[in-house]
């Protein structure tokens, strides 16, 4: 009972089976309208035809009587000419026989009336049977009269009151046969007006009946669904603006209501996209604004790394040419016979090795470059490694006017490449030659701790500016304030071979007053590696 309760009631919440319903509703009103008229109008055309009945039979009266006043005549002219009875019924028979014809047109009239009136009441058809009853009295009287005059006589006394019987009867009864029919007419025509008066009514109030259900179909109907489709409309206006931010209600279950259900879930999908999308296109936003801001420091990058290089060549240019150029002039006195000749290839070949060192330096710049070394891992005692750094850079040293202290190196082994560890070292010493000639003292020392040994270099110098600090050991920074002499690689190269080795370095700037050379600041770098006596892999 309540699934069928339940599919009854969604039935009527569809829009589909209301405008079905209100359809039928409308359908029914113009069906009954249409059977209301079917109705009157056979009503009046019963009582038309009544009426028109009505009317031929008062005519059949009206002939009646002319063919009685005939009668009367030709009676009374026979009876007044004393006429014989033959030649009398042969001038009445013709008249009778009308008579007798109309008499009976209207005894069938009358009966067909009976059975008309059927509709019309038990009244109706009692008067007209009461008529017909007149009818054959009139009959009967005529044939009466007819009798009475076909007697053997000549008398006009006797002939003369059949006739004055015959027509003091018979007059009444026709007049009264047609007062009825004239009653009868009215009365029909009354009920036409009768009629009339309530088909109106009927029509009117089937005409506001019609019209209270067209104005309730639409109000209760058509026109909220109108109210509807405007704001489905107005939704679909939004969404073509991409305006998203809609909620149509969704309190009724019908087509429009599943069409509103539909819109707000596709309004909610297309928000959900286009946040998304927005958030895609900020993302490929920060993407594309990261890229280009990594592509301009990339160029830029590169532009100092192309004016590094221009700068590079330039400074290899002059560091080759030097040592080149002193070697062309001792070469050329040695042709010359100079008397010194011993000099002179002492120079060339201090000069030879100067370049060979540069060669070096510029070969290690381009293995750092490109990642690739080959380290050649051996045990060797801090004070050889000294040794040797201090012999290579002493005549540097004193072409600078300065003074190299070198303090007493413990019995310390470390793992380390030698040529690489000694390279590092004299790139730390021409470093503070570079930045520090004004101090004229540099100090090499032991650095000495439980798992690693080294070297510190110090020197009298400026220092370093604390905005320096940061990229000194970048490729290519050269700090201090304008003698910019070399390659700019020298502690850049110097961190990436301590570090290949599994050891690191370490600026200091000022160095600390205990430990200091002097009163300037000056600046202490320090390089550890794994000390040969402790056990470590590289």
């Amino acid at each position: 009972m309540k699934s069928k309760s339940h599919r009854w009631i969604a039935a009527i919440s569809s829009l589909k089976a209301r405008l079905a319903l209100g359809s039928v509703l409308l359908g029914a009103g113009t069906l009954l309208t249409a059977a209301s008229l079917y109705y009157a109008m056979t009503l009046v055309a019963e009582r038309l035809d009544a009426v028109l009945a009505s009317e031929a039979r008062i005519a059949h009266y009206a002939i009646l009587s002319r063919q009685t006043a005939a009668f009367l005549v030709v009676a009374t002219e026979t009876v007044q000419t004393e006429q014989p009875v033959g030649v009398r019924m042969d001038r009445l028979s013709p008249v009778s026989d009308r008579i007798h014809a109309t008499l009976d047109l209207l005894q069938a009239d009358i009966k067909n009336a009976v059975e008309r009136a059927k509709s019309l009441g038990i009244d109706e058809q009692a008067r007209y049977a009461t008529q017909s009853l007149g009818i054959a009295r009139m009959g009967a009287m005529l044939n009466n009269a007819l009798t009475g005059l076909a007697v053997e006589t000549t008398d006009r006394a006797q002939l003369r009151a059949y006739l004055d019987g015959f027509a003091a009867s018979f007059d009444p009864l026709l007049n009264e046969a047609v007062n009825t029919e004239a009653l009868f007419r009215s009365g029909t025509l009354s009920g036409i007006e009768r009629l009339r008066r309530n088909l109106t009514r009927m029509a009117i109030g089937v005409a506001v009946l019609t019209l209270l259900l067209l104005v309730g179909f639409y109000v209760g109907l058509i026109h909220p669904q109108f109210r509807r489709l405007d704001r489905l409309r107005t939704a679909a206006s939004r969404i073509r603006r991409e305006d998203f931010d809609i909620a149509l209600p969704d309190s009724s279950s019908d087509e429009i209501g599943q069409l509103y259900a539909e819109t707000n879930r596709m309004a909610a999908a297309l928000q959900k996209r286009r946040d998304e999308v927005q958030a895609e296109w900020s993302r490929l936003n920060e993407v594309i604004a990261r890229r280009t801001e990594d592509l301009r420091a990339a160029n830029a990058k590169l532009e100092a790394i192309d004016d590094n290089r221009r700068r590079l060549f330039t400074d290899i240019s002059h560091e080759l040419r030097t040592p080149l150029t002193v070697i062309s002039m001792e070469a050329q006195l040695g042709l010359k016979g100079a008397p010194d000749s011993e000099s002179a290839f002492r120079t060339i070949a201090s000069r030879a090795a100067r370049l060979n060192r540069r060669i070096d330096d510029l070969l290690r710049v381009a293995q750092s470059d490109s990642g690739q070394v080959a380290l050649d891992i051996e045990t060797i005692e801090l004070s050889r490694i000294a040794q040797e750094a201090v012999e290579e850079i002493r005549a540097e040293v004193d072409n600078a006017g300065m003074r190299l202290e070198v303090e007493l190196m413990p019995d310390v082994a470390i793992r380390c490449d030698v040529n690489w560890l000694r390279q590092t070292i004299v790139s730390l010493f021409r470093n503070a030659i570079r930045h520090a000639r004004g101090g004229e003292r540099i100090r090499l020392a032991a650095e000495i701790g439980d798992e690693t040994a080294g070297f510190r270099v110090l020197d009298n110098g400026p220092g370093i500016a604390a905005a320096d600090r940061e990229n000194i050991f970048d490729r290519f920074a050269q700090g201090g304030d304008g003698n910019r002499q070399g390659f700019g690689v020298g502690l850049a190269l110097a961190r990436w071979i301590t570090e290949a080795q599994k050891g690191e370095i370490e600026l200091v700037s000022p160095v600390p007053r205990p430990t200091a050379l002097g009163e300037a600041p000056g600046t202490m770098l320090t390089v550890r590696l794994p000390r040969a006596d402790r056990s470590f892999e590289l």
